[in-house]
């Protein structure tokens, strides 16, 4: 269907990007999962606010990343006119001007939203120092990802700074909120996220190698090529996984903890190792069934492991 067609509440659910939203809350479920954990009770308030300031940084992200993307976006839609899906601002579902607006008044709501979640905690008896810096440190690493001066996404770091927001910031914030404490062994299973959500922004740069080569922007794909990518990233998966159990076992001594995790992303390695030679560039539809395995072993493999997290805690409470 023509976007020109769209109505507004259609645009703008188009470029929220539904399909990425686990990407983010993911994270935001992990992170609250290992905190309930480590103190072993539940905060309602603490998930709300969770929920609420991931909510507005995943708008913060998307908005702003297609606002500052625009430029390698039209040239990916000149170079496949066809052979992508509509972009945001090229083919004028929203304005850059508005989709920047839109960004920042999330990203503000977000950290005021942080702010008043700390002085209301605190108001409870439940204080959490440092919150707000927290929430400022997690908005900051996308600013730094992808917006001027930094753009560090079109100079090599993006990936690193997209496994550091995803992988680590945004689980540990909803960790601390939850739980109430700096660090727990239960921090550990964080290493093996982190670890997938490297190899889960290595892959995201796939579809775009061509395009992202022509306009400047400097990923693992635009510079090593696509097998070298997918290698990486197949390679990445099962460093997660082993991470998991060595994570669990080790710190915890709950082997099976982190086995479940590593069970369901291994599970999904297979088939994404099978159908790798299909993803070549440009094949974009084989690309999209390849990054699907990559984001079921992540993303169930990161619910399984809380899931199992909060069960062993359950049945140890008993």
């Amino acid at each position: 269907m023509d976007p020109a067609s769209w109505s507004t509440w259609r645009r703008w659910r188009y470029a929220l990007k539904p399909g990425s939203w686990p990407k983010l809350l993911v994270p935001f479920a992990l992170g609250q999962a290992l905190g309930v954990v480590a103190s072993s009770r539940v905060s309602w308030p603490a998930a709300l606010l969770g929920l609420g300031f991931t909510l507005t940084d995943l708008a913060f992200i998307v908005f702003l990343n297609d606002w500052g993307d625009q430029g390698v976006d039209r040239i990916k839609r000149e170079m496949f006119p066809r052979g992508c899906s509509p972009k945001t601002i090229p083919d004028g579902i929203l304005g850059s001007r508005a989709l920047l607006l839109a960004g920042l008044f999330s990203g503000a709501l977000g950290l005021l939203l942080v702010i008043f979640g700390q002085w209301h905690l605190a108001g409870q008896g439940v204080p959490r120092p440092g919150l707000g810096w927290m929430g400022l440190t997690c908005l900051g690493v996308f600013v730094a990802y992808s917006l001027p001066p930094l753009r560090l996404n079109y100079r090599g770091g993006g990936e690193l700074l997209e496994m550091l927001g995803v992988g680590f910031a945004l689980p540990y914030f909803n960790f601390y909120l939850q739980a109430g404490i700096r660090w727990s062994v239960w921090l550990w299973p964080m290493l093996g996220f982190t670890v997938l959500s490297l190899g889960s922004a290595l892959a995201s740069g796939l579809s775009d190698e061509e395009s992202d080569r022509a306009g400047g922007k400097r990923t693992l794909a635009s510079v090593a090529g696509n097998e070298t990518t997918r290698r990486a990233t197949e390679f990445l998966v099962v460093l997660g996984a082993v991470a998991w159990v060595l994570g669990d076992g080790l710190s915890v001594g709950a082997w099976f903890i982190g086995g479940v995790g590593a069970f369901i992303a291994v599970w999904y390695w297979i088939p994404l190792r099978r159908g790798s030679a299909a993803a070549r560039t440009n094949a974009f539809k084989a690309q999209g069934q390849y990054k699907r395995y990559l984001h079921h072993a992540i993303w169930r493999g990161a619910l399984g492991l809380a899931a199992a997290a909060l069960l062993w805690r359950w049945l140890g409470a008993r």
